[in-house]
């Protein structure tokens, strides 16, 4: 009933509705809704209440993750149209893992708080209450299990075009972290529930450092976030943008088996591509030239040796030659 309280304030922008009119039109009475009001503003909206005038919204909830402001204004067909908002949670990936069968395509999972966030290789990743965006997409397509992979690749697309749009310089270091100043700002961990040749569901996890300035010892030269770099953007923005940029470059995959934007993406903000780096598989480090990727999404390197490999997602961790990048 809050939500639907919400969605009639909202929709009436900053006109006043009276509490009878949200009476009638939702069955409950004007002291329920006063008692939604509060819990409303508790949680971050600035509704004024006016005797003989009623409730309006003085100003956009520009930074609250929940549904309504989400949905708000979002243009797409079906990803982000149902999300599951928590305040805290343990792992947005292992809840969708947990739901995955019962949720519809295009669900997104988004908690304030991880507990137990999580990287690739079952690295720890920080997700601190209210200083990044901490979400995971649901997805349920009609592939076979061994073209799930490029959908990492979609993701990092997503989020650094997403970015440059808001007017981020980001790059992505493929397949799947984002980075700023050659710093990693951005994280993301697919997941698949598949058996031999159909795909249950999908789920890309996403995580963000948005607001957090102070990070520990160990990550000050390693990780950075958009407040950090000077970028002051408010997070319903940026996931609004990503869920719009994934959705494009997803169909296009997943109905016309169509790579090229997504590719193309890859390169142009490419945070490696002709440049030495350090390829690490199994504890062993070799310094090599990136090439580039190419048409599978891959990532094609030069050894020592002079000749060419083809690297595919998922084998290796990829280092720079003075750090992270």
């Amino acid at each position: 009933m809050r939500e639907k309280i919400l969605e009639v304030i909202l929709d009436n922008e900053k006109e006043f509705i009276s509490g009878e009119e949200l009476s009638k039109k939702l069955g409950i009475s004007r002291t329920a809704i006063w008692k939604h009001i509060r819990i409303l503003r508790s949680q971050g909206y600035n509704i004024e209440s006016v005797n003989k005038k009623g409730y309006r919204l003085v100003d956009e909830p520009t930074d609250l993750l929940n549904p309504q402001n989400i949905y708000r204004n979002l243009k797409t067909k079906f990803i982000g149209k149902n999300v599951l908002h928590f305040e805290t949670i343990d792992s947005t990936n292992d809840y969708a893992k947990k739901i995955g069968n019962e949720l519809r395509d295009g669900s997104v999972i988004i908690s304030e708080e991880q507990t137990k966030g999580k990287g690739r290789l079952g690295r720890v990743w920080e997700s601190k209450a209210g200083e990044g965006i901490w979400m995971s997409i649901i997805l349920k397509p009609n592939i076979i299990p061994n073209k799930a992979p490029f959908i990492t690749l979609i993701a990092g697309a997503s989020i650094v075009k997403a970015l440059n749009i808001l007017g981020v310089d980001a790059k992505i270091k493929w397949p799947n972290d984002i980075t700023i100043n050659n710093k990693k700002l951005s994280g993301i961990l697919t997941e698949l529930s598949a058996e031999i040749e159909r795909v249950n569901y999908i789920v890309v996890g996403i995580g963000m450092n948005v607001k957090d300035t102070d990070f520990e010892e160990e990550l000050k030269d390693k990780a950075t976030s958009l407040y950090k770099e000077n970028y002051n953007l408010y997070r319903v923005d940026i996931v609004k943008e990503i869920l719009c940029q994934f959705e494009k470059l997803y169909l296009d995959y997943i109905e016309k088996d169509d790579k090229k934007e997504v590719l193309d993406i890859c390169r142009q903000y490419s945070a490696i591509i002709n440049k030495e780096i350090y390829v690490i598989k199994n504890d062993q480090k070799e310094l090599v030239d990136c090439i580039g990727i190419n048409e599978e999404g891959n990532l094609i390197i030069k050894n020592k040796d002079g000749n060419l490999e083809e690297i595919m997602s998922g084998e290796v961790s990829i280092r720079g030659v003075k750090g992270y990048v």
